[in-house]
């Protein structure tokens, strides 16, 4: 009996989807995505349309120098540059995610970093000036809490060595 190898919930954006804020994707080009993908392990999705906010849309961030789980516990918000408050969204979608990784078997997250809503290394500040912080997401911080363990974009080679440890 062949175990399956562990299906990878990836953020959409970077298997190339146009699903940014900015309508564009960020493909992550890498011998272990490609890899994964012919193995049928990467399985995309973006919290941020799972939660119903249009693309493209307003850029946002976390205020407040706060992070994912401030969000969570009612101490920050994720407000666009706006002004408009799209809490409500990261949080839906985020939670969407987390169930969507349990539908589909997927143990991992790879994440990208620095958004508002999947960042698990760094994130923006919240005053739009291009300042990071480390820190993680809305849906970074529900993964954690639902016992999905989180990577980012940069820590692919980390990720690698996880999946085969627990083979």
């Amino acid at each position: 009996m062949t175990l399956m190898p562990p299906k990878i919930l990836i953020s959409a954006c970077l298997l190339g989807r146009p699903v940014r804020y900015d309508g564009k994707g960020k493909p992550l080009h890498d011998p272990l995505i490609e890899r994964w993908k012919t193995e049928g392990r990467l399985v995309g999705y973006c919290p941020e349309q799972a939660g119903g906010l249009p693309t493209p849309r307003p850029p946002a961030e976390i205020e407040g120098g706060k992070n994912g789980d401030d969000v969570l516990a009612g101490r920050a918000r994720v407000l666009e540059v706006t002004g408009g408050d799209v809490t409500a969204e990261f949080i839906e979608g985020g939670r969407k995610a987390v169930a969507f990784a349990r539908e589909q078997g997927c143990d991992v997250a790879l994440l990208i970093d620095g958004s508002p809503s999947c960042g698990s290394g760094f994130i923006y500040d919240g005053s739009f000036s291009g300042t990071r912080h480390p820190g993680f997401g809305v849906t970074a911080a529900l993964m954690r809490q639902a016992g999905i363990d989180v990577f980012s974009d940069l820590e692919l080679d980390k990720l690698e060595a996880h999946i085969k440890s627990i083979r």
